[in-house]
C-alpha cells in the first residue's frame, strides 16, 4: 500500500479527510509522523469554546416569565443551537483546527447521546466532551453524570428517595459504561437509588438535593454500602467488562464494524491497565500496523456529518446560511445535538436508504448550484407546516486550492492522484471512463469537473 493511501486512511478515521493544501504537504509523510502531528495539534488546541452568546438567557431564568417570554426564549435558544451546529461542523472542516479533537468529540457526542433543547446546556455539554475527549474515561463518566443535559434528558431531576426514577441508571449501565449482560435489573434499581438527589437548578447548574437522596444501604454488583452516584461509577469502572464494552464501540467506529474480538481484548486489557487513558488507547490503534490493513480501509460508510465536513474541507465549501447546513444534515439523517434516542445514531448501513442515497450521490452538484433539491426529506410535512421550503442548498465552493494542487499535470496523472485523494475504496474505473463527463478544454476545468464526478461515485461514500 502506498504511503499516501495510509495517510488518507488515517486522516479520514482520525479526522475528516485532508484539504488540498494538507494533501500536498502530508501525502508522503510516514504514519508515525502523521500520528504524532495529530496528537500534537490536539494538545495545542483550544479545548473550551467561547460561548457567552449561547448563555444569553441564563440570567432571565431567575425570575418568573410570561408564556410569551418563554416562547421567545425557546425560539431564540433553537436559533442559537442551529448556530452552534454550524460552527462545530465548520471547525471539523477547518484545516487549522485539531481534526483529532473534533473527531473524538463527535464520537463521544454520539456515545453520551442526549437531545439538547437549550443552547446553554448544549454549549456546556460540548465543552465537557471536548475537555475529556482524549483524557481519562473514568473522569469523563463522573463529569457526564453531573451534566445538566444528561440529567434533564434522562429525567434524573425526578429521581427521589422512595420514588426512584431508573432512566439514568439504566442507560449509564447499558450504554455508557459496562454494557448489556454484565448487570442485573436489581443493580439498576440500586444504582437509581444511589443517584437520587442528583439534579439541576433553573440556571442550568448541577446541584445535589440532600433531602431527595436515599442514604440507606444499597447492594450493587455484589458490594454493599451507603452508595452515592460517584460510588456506583467507581464500582462499574473497576470492572474490566467496562473497558471491553467501550473498546469494542471504539473499534466499530474507528476501525471496522466487523469486530475482531481478539484485537478488542488486547486493546481493552491495555485500556484497563492504563486506568482508562483514552489518548493511549487511540495512539495504540493509530500506530498499529493492522489499522492500515486493506480490510480496514474504505469499508466504513461516512456518516452525514463526516460526509459534509469532508466535502467542506476538500472544496473549501462555506454555507451561506446555517439553516442550509441544518437542512443538509436533516435530509441526510444526522443533526448534531439531536440524536434519534439515547443510544445515539446507529451508523453503518443505516445511513443509506432511498431518501438519502440520491442526495449523497448528487450532493456536490446541489451545493455547486447545478441542480435543485426537488426530493422530500423524511419530515417534509413538518417543514411545510412551518412554511419553510428549501429548494436549494446554498453553499459557496472555492475550487482554487484544489486546482492549484492537481493542476499542470497530464490528465492521466491528474486522474490517478485525484482518485487517490478522494477515494479510499478501490475502483476499477480509469480516466477514459470519465471522458464524456468532464471538461478537457483547460487543465483547471478538468480538475474541477473530474473532482465533482469522483465525489458523486458510490465509492466516495466510504472511508
Amino acid at each position: 500500500m502506498k504511503p499516501a493511501e495510509k495517510i488518507n486512511h488515517l486522516y479520514w478515521r482520525a479526522g475528516f479527510g485532508l484539504s488540498p493544501e494538507e494533501w500536498s504537504k502530508k501525502k508522503d509523510w510516514s504514519v508515525k509522523q502523521a500520528v504524532e502531528r495529530l496528537f500534537e495539534d490536539s494538545a495545542k488546541a483550544k479545548i473550551q469554546l467561547d460561548g457567552s452568546e449561547f448563555l444569553l438567557n441564563s440570567s432571565q431564568k431567575k425570575g418568573k416569565l410570561s408564556k410569551e417570554q418563554m416562547k421567545k426564549m425557546a425560539k431564540q435558544s433553537r436559533g442559537l443551537i442551529v448556530k452552534q451546529n454550524a460552527l462545530w461542523v465548520t471547525r471539523m472542516a477547518d484545516d487549522t483546527e485539531s481534526a483529532l479533537l473534533e473527531r473524538m468529540s463527535l464520537f463521544w457526542h454520539g456515545h453520551f447521546a442526549c437531545i439538547n433543547k437549550s443552547s446553554s446546556t448544549a454549549y456546556h455539554q460540548l465543552n465537557t466532551i471536548r475537555k475529556h475527549a482524549l483524557g481519562n474515561f473514568r473522569e469523563f463518566v463522573h463529569a457526564m453524570c453531573k451534566d445538566v443535559s444528561m440529567i434533564k434528558f434522562l429525567n434524573n431531576q425526578q429521581n427521589r428517595k422512595r420514588k426512584p426514577n431508573e432512566n439514568f441508571a439504566r442507560e449509564l449501565l447499558e450504554l455508557f459504561t459496562i454494557g448489556r449482560g454484565n448487570y442485573s435489573e436489581q443493580d439498576i434499581k440500586e444504582a437509581a437509588r444511589a443517584f437520587t438527589g442528583w439534579s439541576c437548578d433553573k440556571q442550568g447548574n448541577f446541584i445535589f438535593k440532600e433531602r431527595n437522596h436515599d442514604y440507606d444501604s444499597k447492594t450493587f454488583m455484589g458490594k454493599t454500602g451507603d452508595f452515592n452516584g460517584d460510588d456506583v461509577v467507581k464500582i462499574v469502572l473497576d470492572r474490566p467488562e467496562t473497558a471491553t464494552h467501550i473498546t469494542r464501540k471504539i473499534y466499530r467506529y474507528f476501525i471496522n464494524e466487523k469486530v475482531d474480538e481478539k484485537r478488542v481484548k488486547e486493546l481493552a486489557t491495555a485500556f484497563y491497565k492504563s486506568d482508562y487513558d483514552i489518548k493511549k488507547l487511540m495512539l495504540r490503534i493509530f500506530k498499529s500496523d493492522w489499522f492500515y490493513d486493506a480490510e480496514n480501509i474504505g469499508t466504513k460508510i461516512k456518516s452525514p456529518i463526516e460526509l459534509l465536513a469532508g466535502v467542506m474541507r476538500s472544496l473549501h465549501l462555506e454555507f451561506k446560511d446555517p439553516k442550509s447546513l441544518l437542512f443538509a444534515e436533516k435530509a441526510l439523517g444526522q443533526i448534531l445535538f439531536i440524536p434519534p434516542n439515547v443510544a445515539g445514531w446507529p451508523g453503518g448501513k443505516n445511513w443509506i436508504d432511498n431518501s438519502t442515497l440520491m442526495l449523497r450521490l448528487n450532493l456536490v452538484y446541489y451545493l455547486y448550484g447545478k441542480s435543485d433539491v426537488n426530493f422530500k426529506v423524511k419530515d417534509e410535512l413538518e417543514a411545510k407546516k412551518r412554511g419553510q421550503a428549501f429548494r436549494k442548498l446554498k453553499g459557496s465552493i472555492n475550487f482554487k486550492p484544489l486546482i492549484k494542487t492537481f493542476d499542470n499535470k497530464s490528465n492521466a496523472a491528474t486522474f490517478e492522484e485525484l482518485k487517490t485523494y478522494l477515494l479510499l475504496s478501490p475502483t476499477r474505473l480509469n480516466a477514459s471512463d470519465f471522458d464524456a463527463y468532464v471538461y478537457n478544454t483547460r487543465s483547471s476545468d478538468y480538475v474541477k469537473s473530474l473532482a465533482m464526478r469522483l465525489m458523486s461515485l458510490p465509492e466516495y461514500q466510504l472511508c
